[in-house]
């Protein structure tokens, strides 16, 4: 085969897609090199710039098969990995559309794996390319995994605030590792080794963001079959540590004999045994459970084994661990949830999942997103008109400062009390949320914009001095800005 070398202006193209295809697909990097890519200005729509990226990297690479140059066997060194890995970028997107539809196909099929019908025109697609069908299949579990994987997170984790956009580009790291190339040559068999403590607040979608991670594990794909070895569906399981007695919780876990304990009539799997080699389960609420299965699992996490109730033979566990809990990070930290071995071992990675109420004070159109999203999983279908009712009946009983305590749980739970009731009163009545509270709540987060700091503090000085006048001399504003900032809060 006649050898080939790309030009200086091709190399420096492809090289930057190269670099798109391992950057994180929510980072601000990934949204810049489409945009270069595509040749469009910072200013463009990301979907736009995706799209236009995807076009202009085909036209590339037909020009080079054009040219008699489209066969990776043809360059060596640089220009062959650069290559390989554009082409494996444009075959991805060729599919992407299917890849989400075998996605929802399967998710209809639950726990039977589904036919996969474009796998053979994707072998051929990449065969002319100069890939060997080995190293094919393993591209194509790794593309349907990538594809899984930001389906579900930006699927089910829905919101565009600052805090939630590091949060999903956190989710995304945790599959695949801040960099995807060591991922796909050394990782993508052996992420059971690193586990995840995920931190937040009661019913903040902690367990929707381990549900993303675990159904994004790498599944093989079984080429006599023509499926993957395994439904995704199967790849997560989940345990709440807190709903069984200290007495049950063992059997839970790590399952019985027959005749272990009073009530033991049969052999009982427990859910380490359950859990998929592909897939991850969630111990939610760990910082509840007792010492002595703190050490338990921690031979699970050190071994990967683990001994029945009864039993004295050893289980080998497979998957990943992700442990949940709502308790506060400074405890965690100080020692007084988890012992000292235990918490080392299960911290590879911790994620902490904001608050609504950070969210919204960050960028108040997330609860207009929020509530969008919620009606229409509610529903079945979109629609604006309901989802605007909710909003002002929102509006109207909580205002715009209310904290959200249950934080997404409690605007799921208050979208079902406006369509029931056409009424949501909340935890506390808007009045009962102190405007000093917010404040200093504000100040202590450190995302309160300057606006609101300073509408808010001209208000609360205005309540106690009763004038503009004295409002002004006591902040060293001129009277018309302190009434302006007043006249904001008020119609906010």
């Amino acid at each position: 085969m006649k050898k080939a070398v790309l030009t200086q202006t091709e190399r420096h193209f492809f090289k930057t897609v190269h670099n798109a295809a391992f950057a994180n697909p929510f980072s601000e990097l990934r949204e810049r090199l489409d945009q270069k890519i595509a040749g469009l200005f910072p200013s463009a729509a990301r979907r736009k710039s995706k799209d236009m990226c995807v076009l202009e990297v085909d036209r590339q690479l037909k020009k080079l098969t054009r040219q008699n140059r489209g066969n990776i066997n043809q360059y060596t060194g640089e220009d062959r990995e650069v290559l390989r890995v554009v082409y494996l970028f444009d075959v991805f997107h060729k599919f992407r559309d299917r890849f989400d539809q075998l996605i929802q196909d399967q998710i209809t099929a639950q726990d039977d794996p589904v036919p996969v019908d474009f796998v053979d025109e994707a072998r051929e697609m990449m065969k002319e390319k100069g890939f060997s069908t080995a190293r094919f299949y393993h591209y194509f579990a790794l593309s349907f995994q990538l594809r899984r994987a930001f389906y579900f997170i930006s699927n089910t984790l829905v919101g565009a605030s600052p805090c939630m956009k590091t949060f999903k580009k956190h989710l995304w790291y945790n599959v695949f590792t801040y960099n995807i190339g060591l991922y796909d040559q050394h990782l993508w068999n052996r992420m059971e080794d690193f586990s995840t403590l995920l931190l937040g607040e009661t019913g903040t979608g902690k367990g929707t963001a381990a549900r993303a991670i675990g159904m994004s594990g790498f599944i093989p794909f079984d080429r006599k079959r023509g499926c993957f070895v395994q439904s995704f569906t199967r790849a997560f399981s989940s345990l709440n540590l807190s709903q069984y007695p200290e007495t049950l919780l063992e059997s839970e876990l790590f399952g019985h004999t027959k005749g272990a304990f009073t009530g033991a009539v049969e052999d009982y799997q427990g859910v380490l045994d359950r859990c998929s080699p592909h897939g991850a389960i969630l111990l939610d609420e760990i910082g509840e459970i007792p010492d002595h299965i703190q050490v338990k699992l921690l031979r699970v996490l050190q071994e990967r084994t683990f001994t029945p109730v009864g039993a004295h033979g050893l289980s080998r566990f497979n998957g990943r661990v992700i442990a949940a809990t709502n308790r506060p990070k400074k405890e965690i930290m100080d020692g007084r949830v988890f012992r000292e071995d235990f918490y080392y071992r299960l911290c590879s990675d911790i994620i902490e999942v904001p608050p609504l109420h950070t969210r919204i004070q960050q960028d108040p159109a997330e609860l207009d997103t929020l509530l969008d999203f919620t009606v229409t999983r509610m529903l079945g279908l979109a629609s604006p008109k309901i989802t605007t009712k909710i909003k002002r009946i929102i509006d109207r009983r909580l205002g715009n400062h209310y904290s959200w305590p249950g934080n997404v749980r409690e605007l799921e739970q208050c979208v079902r009390s406006v369509l029931l009731r056409r009424d949501y009163l909340g935890k506390q009545a808007p009045e009962d949320v102190s405007l000093s509270s917010f404040l200093c709540q504000g100040i202590q987060a450190q995302d309160l914009p300057v606006s609101d700091l300073l509408s808010g503090y001209c208000t609360l000085l205005y309540e106690t001095l009763g004038t503009y006048e004295k409002v002004a001399q006591k902040t060293g504003l001129d009277r018309r800005t302190v009434k302006k900032y007043i006249m904001t809060h008020k119609q906010t």
